[in-house]
């Protein structure tokens, strides 16, 4: 049912004049998909509430509320086709007024790590490119059937949705950005094995591929109480991300994946002045895949001690100076970080080996980005002791 659903959508979605590609069909996904989540999410709150007497009060006005203005239903429980918008109302009401109202909540919201600021960030971030109201109303209703009730329909809902991250990374024009393969993120979260009471961060987050695979170990690997399972939702896993979709795309893996309000900031993590990192903005576990090649601005490159042009060999300092003494990180790189003879790679081999223990490194076969072109290393380490000695393996293509 699932499956079908999402290539039901699709379908509609490439009949459509104002989605271009894989990266707008994800987009457009997200954002009804997000709104359908959330109505069932302040459904159960309400439920709550309710049991214990309470009254609740919604997130959202009524007239912006799923059941008001995406599926109106009649007494029988089906569509109201007699006020349901469609056409022409339907996108203006989605261009004019929903997303302008839902993108308010960030000025409303001083709180970034709440449900109602990531509501401003997604819709200021994104538009609604469907351009036909008869297209919008028709994955309207296919969305409405999608079920986010049980922990099984949440784990079937967001593996097809990392299908669809990984097809939109192999689309071409963002390549490995957004997409690193799920086994590789599992081995390097088992190394790792981060546990329950450690911050886990990814600045360079994508889809957040690392902290939901952290999320699926960590919660296998738990006493299921209360007080773990509020840890978990809430003080366990943090991450940045520059790009708008990305960012988007990222918020809503880690909600399918039971994160109600992911700790997620919109920002160029590099910008950020790496010499004001202190004790209380670091992490026990990092985990990334940082982008490769990309140029940062000379400016950029001013906040590092060693300036390079190379985005991953800066976002490498930003690891290592955002890892707690103890600390243990895993991640992707350029195989360069190892042979560069310039400057700059020749300092930086030198401050992790001097301020790390580079235990391992895993060599990764050709291809292991699709589209990407380059071959990646995997670095292992441990802040707060030199390297003494280094396993190296080769990972062969099986």
């Amino acid at each position: 049912m699932f499956e079908q659903t999402f290539k039901n959508i699709d379908d509609i979605l490439w009949k459509d004049s104002g989605a271009d590609s894989e990266l707008d069909y994800i987009g457009q996904t997200s954002w009804i998909m997000f709104l359908r989540y959330l109505d069932d999410l302040e459904k159960d709150k309400k439920d709550i509430k309710e049991l214990s007497g309470e009254e609740y009060t919604f997130i959202l006005d009524e007239e912006y509320r799923w059941n008001t203005w995406a599926m109106p239903k009649d007494k029988d429980g089906n569509l109201d086709h007699n006020i349901a918008l469609t056409g022409k109302d339907l996108v203006e009401f989605v261009d004019l007024k929903l997303f302008p109202y839902l993108a308010k909540f960030k000025q409303n919201t001083d709180n970034p790590l709440t449900i109602e600021y990531k509501i401003g960030e997604i819709f200021s971030e994104l538009k609604n490119k469907i351009q036909s109201g008869y297209n919008l109303r028709e994955i309207v209703e296919y969305a409405d059937a999608l079920p986010f009730k049980s922990s099984k329909d949440k784990h079937e809902l967001s593996h097809l949705y990392e299908t669809k991250i990984k097809n939109m990374g192999n689309a071409g024009r963002n390549g490995g950005q957004y997409y690193t393969p799920r086994p590789l993120i599992r081995a390097m979260v088992n190394v790792i094995e981060p546990q329950i009471g450690e911050k886990v961060y990814d600045g360079a987050v994508g889809s957040a591929g690392f902290l939901c695979e952290a999320y699926d170990y960590m919660y296998a690997n738990m006493n299921k109480n209360v007080d773990n399972l509020k840890i978990l939702q809430e003080k366990t896993f943090f991450g940045k991300e520059k790009k708008n979709l990305a960012y988007v795309i990222g918020i809503m893996n880690m909600i399918l994946h039971g994160i109600e309000a992911p700790n997620i900031k919109h920002v160029n993590t590099l910008a950020e002045p790496i010499r004001d990192i202190q004790e209380k903005d670091r992490y026990h576990v990092i985990l990334a895949n940082p982008p490769f090649g990309g140029k940062e601005r000379k400016e950029v490159q001013q906040n590092f001690d060693i300036k390079t042009g190379e985005t991953a060999f800066l976002f490498m300092q930003h690891f290592i100076k955002s890892l707690k003494a103890g600390g243990r990180s895993a991640v992707v790189i350029k195989n360069t970080i190892l042979s560069n003879s310039d400057n700059a790679s020749v300092a930086l081999r030198k401050y992790l080996l001097e301020s790390c223990n580079l235990h391992t490194i895993l060599d990764m076969p050709s291809g292991t980005f699709t589209g990407a072109g380059v071959k990646t290393v995997v670095l292992f380490f441990t802040k707060g002791e030199s390297t003494k000695n280094i396993w190296y393996y080769k990972l062969n293509p099986g």
